[in-house]
């Protein structure tokens, strides 16, 4: 039998394929879902073998872990050591929406995402699909949905068309990408390294991605290494 497809614009088929998603995510395997910024392959982050599943079938290493999803920000504190208390008005501004930021993670939380030298990427997205997954199915590992080196899939069939039934469920909300039209250069998100900030280090741009990094610094003045 082939991969299930979802039209997640159905409420009735969302709701199936949310529980067709869970199932699988509990199995192990992958599933692939939209985001604002591209569509994503997930994975339990809680089972290093579905991790290690998710880099493979990108074709990815261990030396790069994929970011985790969150549905909130009180679960995304769960995952982390402490959030600094500087960084309050960038996740209000920014999350949900297309800003990752990387942080300690708290040291009791029981995961192997690859070589993270004990950090976690973190995003809440902007999307009403993939916060319906994440509130069922809690914080997810979730790179973008692609081969390595080729484009990130910013649809369904893209994704599809890279992934084949190796992935069991995909959940198709259409083209996604809209709300950054007018982002320069990369599709995904932008990645900030907030990890040393409590610490008294510097801001760090990982990636330049959808939302400028002047936006950012705007409502995060410390010191920014760039």
């Amino acid at each position: 039998m082939g991969a299930l497809r979802v039209d997640a614009t159905s409420h009735d088929e969302r709701e199936a394929g949310i529980a067709a998603a869970k199932l699988a995510l509990e199995s192990g395997n992958c599933v692939v879902l939209p985001t604002d910024t591209v569509y994503g392959i997930a994975c339990d982050p809680f089972q290093p073998a579905a991790v290690q599943g998710l880099l493979d079938v990108k074709g990815r290493s261990r030396a790069m872990p994929p970011p985790v999803l969150v549905p909130s920000i009180e679960s995304a504190e769960a995952l982390v050591a402490h959030f600094p208390k500087d960084l309050a008005p960038a996740l209000q501004r920014f999350w949900p929406g297309g800003v990752t930021f990387v942080l300690q993670a708290a040291p009791e939380v029981s995961w192997d995402l690859g070589e993270t030298e004990g950090t976690v990427a973190l995003r809440m997205p902007a999307h009403e699909v993939a916060l319906d997954i994440l509130r069922a199915t809690g914080p997810l590992a979730v790179s973008s949905a692609n081969l390595t080196g080729e484009l990130a899939a910013m649809n369904a069939q893209e994704a599809i068309t890279q992934f084949g039934d190796s992935v069991p469920v995909y959940f198709d909300a259409g083209r996604v990408g809209a709300s950054y039209s007018d982002a320069p250069g990369n599709a995904g998100s932008t990645i900030i390294d907030a990890s040393t900030v409590a610490e008294g280090g510097a801001y760090r741009v990982i990636r330049r991605g959808v939302v400028p990094v002047s936006s950012i610094r705007e409502v995060l003045p410390g010191e920014w290494s760039e």
